[in-house]
């Protein structure tokens, strides 16, 4: 998830990184590289807005003219024709990058969502997709902060160029547009980000920030239909997808309703004060800290995916026939997977206060039940043209009928 906003002392919009993984990335944050970036008004304006524009000139003119000390984006038609276009620098606005180089103009590093690797091995080893100047993120410096989103971002030579082969073309007023390789795509929900919320609609931001229906394929070169009445602009709960890994918006304003992680311990306490209990061993289950969320624990509660019955851990119904991979539950003899349950600990993914009643299925991470049946709503972007269902926690694809089921404890017998 990704914040931004706000004073230097009080941010007014957050970036989460969905997936990575249960609040934190797997070797901690560090650096640039985060699983959650806050975005503060710099101490001095660093945006940029488009001026001249240099028409018909030849690849070395062009490359002259983005050897400049200012920012340009260069727009390669042929072999002898390239569109620059200057940027001037904007003192109303704030500049934010994100994108996969660890080079100094990149404000956010992130690198692909591997679902439930648990190492950096994991996700390095996996060729990325993302951009290595994926996006920019346009802020302004007086209320109310309103902060759009473009494709693309610029280098350590201040340019951003897109070649021969990349999507482009001149707009109705002579200007020129285009799409990055693997693109940017962004989706607003509907009704905000709030218990009420409902997906919205999957659409493409251009270099300029325009916005289009999607491609046939995430690469194709053949631009989707201009959607007009849409703009660039993000709010609380806007996803931003940059092929390989999924970034949430949060404002200060939205934050200010969210279960805050001291909510989400004092949640966990609750549960843990009401003493359910195994119904087969009779021991008391109680989740663990969420400082160890990464570790099984011996009083860790354990569900039945089919059923939704909580136990703690035991061997009964593990037949060898099934490969130990699905159990029958003995409460009610349903046969399914059977696994540890992990409290959600990211809680700008809650889109409530609710007590966390149910959990997501494969994974187990436990959250409220309309926070659940949000996510499970979601069609996330998947590869280059597939879209599925994932837990926000862990980006396990989710599964079964509704993607979640209600967990059922049994309280102790006294």
């Amino acid at each position: 998830m990704v914040t931004v906003w706000g004073t230097r002392t009080s941010p007014s919009m957050r970036i989460s990184e969905r997936g990575r993984y249960n609040g934190s990335l797997p070797n901690g944050d560090r650096g640039r590289r985060k699983s959650r970036f806050a975005l503060f008004k710099r101490p001095k304006a660093n945006g940029v807005k488009p001026s001249t524009v240099h028409i018909a000139c030849t690849p070395q003119a062009a490359k002259a003219i983005s050897n400049k000390d200012q920012h340009s984006i260069s727009y390669t038609l042929s072999r002898a024709q390239t569109v620059v276009v200057e940027y001037t620098h904007d003192s109303n606005t704030d500049m934010f990058q994100i994108g996969r180089s660890t080079e100094s103009p990149i404000d956010f590093v992130v690198t692909d969502t591997v679902p439930g690797s648990q190492s950096n091995s994991d996700t390095q080893s996996v060729q990325s997709t993302i951009s290595r100047f994926a996006c920019r993120i346009i802020c302004e410096r007086n209320p109310p902060f309103t902060a759009r989103i473009y494709a693309a971002g610029f280098d350590s030579s201040k340019n951003i160029f897109l070649g021969e082969k990349a999507a482009k073309w001149k707009t109705s007023d002579g200007q020129m547009d285009g799409l990055t390789t693997n693109g940017v795509l962004v989706m607003h929900p509907r009704n905000g980000f709030t218990e009420d919320s409902k997906p919205g609609i999957w659409r493409e931001i251009s270099v300029c920030g325009n916005v289009f229906s999607l491609r046939e394929t995430r690469s194709a070169q053949q631009r989707g239909k201009m959607v007009e009445i849409e703009t660039n602009q993000l709010q609380d709960g806007s996803l931003i997808d940059l092929c390989g890994a999924t970034l949430l918006w949060r404002t200060a304003e939205g934050l200010s309703h969210t279960p805050t992680v001291k909510h989400l311990e004092a949640l966990r306490q609750e549960i843990n004060a009401a003493r359910p209990q195994c119904p087969v061993g009779f021991n008391t289950l109680a989740f663990p800290s969420m400082k160890r969320k990464d570790v099984v624990d011996e009083k860790q509660p354990w569900v039945y995916l089919n059923c939704g019955h909580v136990h703690g851990y035991h061997n009964w119904g593990n037949k060898e026939e099934r490969d130990g991979k699905d159990r029958e539950c003995p409460m009610c003899r349903s046969v399914g997977p059977y696994v540890p349950l992990w409290l959600g600990c990211e809680a700008g993914f809650y889109v409530d206060a609710g007590p966390p009643t149910h959990a997501f299925s494969p994974c187990g991470h436990v959250c409220s039940e309309k926070t659940t049946a949000y996510w499970s709503q979601i069609p996330l972007p998947h590869g280059t043209h597939t879209f599925h269902a994932a837990c926000p926690f862990c980006a396990h694809q989710l599964a079964g009928e509704q993607g979640y089921i209600r967990l059922i404890f049994q309280g102790p017998l006294d």
